[in-house]
């Protein structure tokens, strides 16, 4: 006997109930043309994932309801398919402060929803909120189809063993797991090892349907995948695209065994590349965004995202301009330009010496006999900021940021100027990540937009603000190698400053980063959303007080 399984690997918009069932039901049909009679979708397909505080409001959650009901009424002629369809659902609750909701996987089939399971455990970590939205189930639910009994998971359910266990127990020899599982880098091989420990504890195979997409500041990479019972990969899906996964589970007496097609396994670099890419793809086109701008200075970092927005969006959606101040080296506008001319995009100079001469002049008095210092580079950068959001303004581009993770964490950074924006492209990349991504984007060309698109000086000359004369970035910040590794262990693993340095840090470097790390908070707040690529980001994994006199 064989059951043909189809993974709905969809991009959904948080929101668009009528859109997503719509896109739920041509999967459906396509896949039963080809045979499937069991269909998963992801975790929350009917409203996307994540609806944040849309859950704590009643019509969304009728809305959710009415388009399940729409799934169920646009397949009932699918005879025999099942579908597993993520979904919210209300719950009676004596809490007065929200209407309680489970996050809930309905088994369809027939034109009718046969029963419903809910997400037992509800993650609370990182960049989750499940706690304060839903209402954990207790119950396993175990179905049948085409001779073949299968138990249904919900993503945070199978990183525990209880869940899967009762499944089993319940008479499950097939687990269906549905996903809205964040990346980061590294995480594709965290969940299929995971997934391995499942299969080892029950004996059971597993078939992993996970969301692919954008959703502010989080994306999915889908890679749904497939275990065997003894822990081998079965099937793969590809990473960052939209695909109908289908996979053959073949049942002999007792044994079951599933065969598919293996996506490939990519590096690190591509890994990134694509999420960076989709996550800007999918801020700009789902809210609507006729394109994008930014300001191109000739460093890397505007460099980088210029190949990065050129990748998501297209070249004719996507606008440069250079502003060169009195400290503009003449290599980094006529780099500016000659990567502009090699990605096709348009570029325009706009100089800001006149601007910056007349804030100045309107300062004088109030600056008299006070040396030059951040002022007045702030304001080179606040000019620059307001120029960009003026462009933004007038022709409904999104501007694009270009600050990296080192910069947010120590404050190199000016609020309201090089800040300023809708959309903080590389938020979460390191410095020294974003040369690695230049260099890996030089040698690649992934979406054929041009291969070698980064001048090589670019990529070799020292970082500078070119907001003095002779400015470079490590005379302000210790060596980036230094810094990052510092960032790396003290705010996204939590390390203490005691063992940092016992590791072999400079004392000095350590207690400068994380103080300023520290003092750099209330930026932080004020800074645009930007793509989470690492286990944790300046954005929802990061909650800090701005007030606090605790230093860890």
């Amino acid at each position: 006997m064989t059951l043909s399984i189809c993974t709905a690997q969809l991009n959904f918009v948080v929101g668009d109930m009528p859109g997503n069932a719509q896109k739920i039901i041509a999967a459906a049909r396509e896949a039963y043309a080809q045979g499937t009679r069991l269909l998963l979708t992801p975790e929350l397909a009917i409203c996307g994932y994540a609806a944040e505080d849309l859950f704590l409001r009643p019509a969304f959650i009728a809305a959710c309801d009415d388009a399940v009901k729409t799934v169920a009424r646009e397949t009932a002629g699918l005879k025999g398919l099942a579908i597993v369809l993520g979904h919210p659902q209300a719950v009676v609750s004596n809490a007065p402060a929200f209407s309680a909701c489970f996050n809930a996987a309905s088994v369809v089939r027939d034109g009718q929803v046969e029963q419903t399971y809910a997400k037992r455990e509800l993650p609370n970590y990182q960049v989750f909120d499940e706690r304060r939205y839903f209402v954990a189930g207790s119950a396993p639910c175990v179905f049948e189809v085409e001779g073949v009994h299968v138990g249904v998971l919900v993503c945070e359910d199978a990183w525990f063993a209880a869940p899967a266990r009762d499944a089993a127990a319940a008479g499950a020899q097939l687990l269906a797991v549905i996903n809205a599982s964040p990346f980061h880098l590294g995480k594709s091989a965290e969940r299929e090892a995971t997934m391995r420990e499942r299969v080892a504890e029950t004996g059971l195979p597993l078939v992993y349907a996970h969301l692919v997409g954008g959703q502010d500041e989080v994306v999915f990479e889908g890679r749904s995948f497939a275990l065997n019972a003894d822990g081998s990969v079965a099937c793969r899906g590809p990473g960052f695209e939209e695909k109908l996964v289908y996979a053959q589970v073949h049942q002999a007496q007792a044994a079951i065994k599933i065969e598919a097609d293996i996506a490939p396994e990519k590096s690190l670099e591509a890994d990134l590349w694509d999420a960076l890419v989709l996550g800007v793809r999918d801020y700009v086109g789902k809210n609507g965004f006729p394109g994008a701008l930014l300001g191109l200075s000739g460093g890397i970092d505007s460099a980088l995202v210029l190949a990065i927005a050129v990748d998501a969006l297209g070249a004719d959606k996507v606008r440069t301009v250079m502003m060169p101040s009195p400290y503009t080296a003449d290599i980094s506008w006529i780099d500016a330009r000659d990567m502009a001319t090699r990605m096709g995009v348009r570029y325009d100079e706009i100089s800001i010496k006149p601007q910056f001469e007349a804030f100045k002049a309107a300062l004088a008095s109030d600056f008299a006999g006070l040396a030059e210092d951040t002022t007045e580079e702030n304001l080179q950068a606040r000019i620059r900021g307001t120029l960009l959001m003026a462009l933004s303004n007038k022709f409904g581009a999104i501007v694009l940021t270009t600050g990296n993770k080192s910069e947010m964490a120590t404050g190199y950074c000016t609020l309201y100027g090089d800040m300023a924006g809708g959309f903080a492209v590389i938020k979460d990349v390191a410095k020294t990540r974003v040369f690695d991504l230049a260099r890996w984007r030089n040698a690649n060309d992934p979406y054929g937009t041009g291969a070698s698109p980064i001048p090589e000086r670019i990529i070799t000359r020292p970082p500078s603000a070119e907001l003095r004369p002779d400015q470079k970035d490590q005379d302000s910040l210790p060596p980036y190698e230094v810094l990052d590794a510092i960032v790396a262990r003290y705010m996204e693993n939590d390390e203490p400053i005691e063992s940092i340095i016992a590791s072999g840090f400079a004392r000095a470097d350590v207690e400068r980063v994380t103080r300023l790390i520290k003092l750099n908070e209330y930026k932080r707040r004020q800074a645009a959303v930007g793509i989470r690529v690492t286990r944790r980001s300046f954005g929802k994994d990061w909650r800090y007080p701005i007030t606090s006199k605790f230093r860890a």
